[in-house]
């Protein structure tokens, strides 16, 4: 048969992702189904909060289903399950049912996020030995900028043709482009080299990059290093996420920025979230995982620190910034650096179990802040708090190279044992 082309495998992750990212826009329903239902706004913020919960645990469950009978057939899943949920959502919102809404968007639409944010990713790790980061970088910016592309679309619907029609559309639309994406993936062939990529090896312009082992999902939840990777992912999400919740009150209360400014914060946020997944997940092939987070780490430590005491809005921005990029570069960066960890046999099982830290931190991130501004009276104190945690994700990103270092010891011992 003949090889699928790889940077085609890449376009179709993008179109999965930036269809199930539109799950970073939940906002643009927010007010209209407070003005049009009489919800409060809590109630309807869990709808999204559910939808988390549920694509974290659902990649974990999901993962084996992955591995076991494939891309395309778990992209289809995902285009199933995810367009049954903004179909019903309209359903729940045309008969005023919160409940409902939360079944539909939040369990179905948070089970086809779950299944096909790993999908595309774990088969774009097998596709690019060469590029892991750039790869998975490219597929999960598409979930980051989604929300650019979504929120506007969203917006215009909602007042052209009412909220639940709006979600009909949307379930439409996003089962026909990932149905349509998931049908072009497929693993590569047995041994895959990507064109030209042997010669690079043999004329010594490209290094050979030897994963640290090969183990199965079950094998390496019983390694210290997958729960290291699990809390630096932890911590880097809830600070990030807490950020993403409160920028626009922050920035007015410790910059005395305006409500216009602020909201131009937020919308430029999504940009440095979405340029960040591919800038440090390409970063990351060149320097290395292990030194990509550390640095993501260090840098955070000093931003979080110094954020409380701009009160110009510009350099406040310019942190935030900063901030952002590294939260979207974690997300970019994690799948690459299970496949250096644990190799590609069961890549998206492993990747769905870590990214259980994503549900934790998409229920702990926003109530965290807000219980602590709440406690303190400002939000200087929770960046000082975050800023401390992050000392302890940058404690965790040194001593994992030691685990490291010992295993890469014990397979140079046992090739050499092999070869005498």
């Amino acid at each position: 048969m003949k090889t699928k082309n790889r940077w085609l495998i890449a376009l179709s992750a993008v179109g999965i992702h930036i269809s199930i990212g539109s799950v970073y826009a939940w906002s643009v329903f927010t007010k209209p189904l407070e003005e049009t239902y009489n919800w409060s706004l809590t109630s309807i913020s869990w709808t999204f909060s559910i939808a988390i919960l549920f694509l974290g645990l659902s990649a974990a469950f999901l993962g084996h289903f992955v591995e076991k009978f494939g891309p395309r057939a778990a992209g289809t899943l995902c285009a199933v399950l995810f367009g049954i949920g903004m179909a019903g959502s309209g359903f729940a919102a045309s008969i005023e049912s919160l409940p409902l809404l939360y079944i539909m968007y939040g369990v179905f639409g948070g089970i086809g996020l779950g299944v096909g944010y790993i999908t595309p990713v774990s088969t774009l790790v097998k596709w690019f030995p060469d590029k892991r980061g750039l790869a998975t970088g490219l597929a999960i910016m598409g979930f980051g900028f989604a929300s650019m592309v979504s929120s506007p679309i969203m917006n215009k619907l909602i007042g052209t043709v009412g909220i639940p029609s709006t979600f009909y559309i949307l379930a439409i639309v996003y089962f026909v482009i990932i149905l349509a994406s998931a049908q072009y993936l497929a693993p590569p062939p047995q041994d895959y080299v990507p064109a030209g990529y042997q010669k690079a090896l043999e004329s010594g312009k490209s290094i050979t990059k030897t994963d640290l082992s090969q183990l199965t999902a079950n094998e390496a939840i019983k390694t210290k290093r997958f729960w290291a990777l699990w809390v630096m992912l932890f911590i880097n999400i809830t600070c990030g996420i807490a950020i993403l919740a409160v920028a626009s009150p922050m920035g007015q209360e410790l910059a005395g920025m305006s409500v216009t400014g602020a909201a131009l914060l937020v919308g430029i946020m999504g940009v440095f979230n979405g340029v960040g997944r591919i800038a440090w997940a390409s970063v990351s092939d060149y320097i290395g995982r292990p030194n990509v987070y550390t640095l993501f780490f260090a840098i955070q430590i000093a931003a979080f620190f110094v954020l409380p005491h701009l009160q110009e809005a510009v350099s406040f921005s310019i942190i935030v910034f900063i901030i952002m990029s590294c939260y979207g570069g974690g997300f970019a960066s994690i799948p690459a650096y299970i496949g250096d960890m644990f190799g590609t046999k069961q890549l998206g099982a492993i990747h769905g179990y870590i990214l259980t830290a994503w549900s934790a931190a998409g229920i702990a991130g926003p109530r965290f802040v807000s219980w602590i501004r709440d406690t303190t009276g400002s939000y200087g104190e929770t960046l000082t708090v975050f800023s401390c945690m992050f000392i302890v994700s940058l404690a965790i990103s040194l001593l994992i190279r030691l685990d490291i270092k010992k295993i890469k010891l014990m397979n140079k011992e046992i090739n050499g044992g092999n070869s005498i």
